[in-house]
C-alpha cells in the first residue's frame, strides 16, 4: 500500500513538471459536449440522502479509492482537499470523464486553472465569452488545497462509473476511484 501510493506521487510529481506541456495549443482543442451529461445519475435532495461520506483528496489519490452504493441511494459526500494542488471530485462514466478532461484543459488554457488555485475572475470571463468556466454542476466539485465541498448525489442502476480528477495529468496519474453499484 505504501508502496502504491509512493509510485501514486511521483506520477503526480512528472505530471506537475510536465503541466506547461499540457497547456499546449496541441491539447486545447476539444469541447464539452458530453462532459456533464447524467448518464451516471442524478442530483440528490439533501433531504433524501441515505448517508454521508467523507472523500479526502491527496494529490494523487482518494480515500476510499472505492465506494460501495446501492442502486437508486442518495448519497451526501463531503469532500476534502487535503493535497498541495486543485483537485475535483467528479462521478461520471469514463467516456464523460474523457470528454470533461478536455473541458477542464480549456480552463487551464483560459488561465482559470492554476497548479494550486482558481481564478475566479478567469472563469467569470470565461463563462461571459464560451458559456462555461464556472465548474458549476452537480456532479462534481473542484477544490483548492484546504478546501471542502459537497456533492449529493443519486446513483442509478448498475453501471460503469468512476469518481475522478479531472484536471489535466492527474486522471492519467491515478486520480480515479471506482464505485460499486448494488
Amino acid at each position: 500500500m505504501i508502496a502504491n501510493r509512493f509510485a501514486r506521487q511521483m506520477a503526480v510529481i512528472l505530471a506537475v513538471a510536465a503541466f506547461p506541456a499540457l497547456t499546449s495549443p496541441a491539447f486545447a482543442e476539444g469541447t464539452h459536449s458530453g462532459a456533464h451529461r447524467h448518464d451516471a445519475g442524478k442530483a440528490g435532495k439533501a433531504a433524501n440522502t441515505s448517508r454521508t461520506l467523507e472523500i479526502i483528496l491527496y494529490d494523487n489519490y482518494y480515500e476510499p479509492e472505492t465506494i460501495d452504493v446501492v442502486a437508486g441511494e442518495t448519497v451526501r459526500f463531503i469532500v476534502r482537499n487535503q493535497g498541495e494542488l486543485v483537485h475535483e471530485f467528479n462521478i461520471a462514466t469514463p467516456s464523460m470523464h474523457r470528454a470533461h478532461q478536455e473541458e477542464m484543459q480549456m480552463m487551464v488554457d483560459h488561465g482559470v486553472l492554476e497548479a494550486s488555485s482558481i481564478n475566479t475572475e478567469a472563469a467569470k470571463a470565461m463563462q461571459a465569452s464560451m458559456g462555461h468556466g464556472m465548474h458549476d454542476e452537480p456532479n462534481s466539485v473542484l477544490l483548492e488545497p484546504g478546501q471542502t465541498g459537497e456533492v449529493i448525489w443519486t446513483f442509478p442502476v448498475p453501471g460503469n462509473l468512476e469518481f475522478a480528477c479531472n484536471v489535466p495529468g492527474h486522471y492519467d496519474a491515478g486520480m480515479v476511484g471506482e464505485f460499486s453499484i448494488n
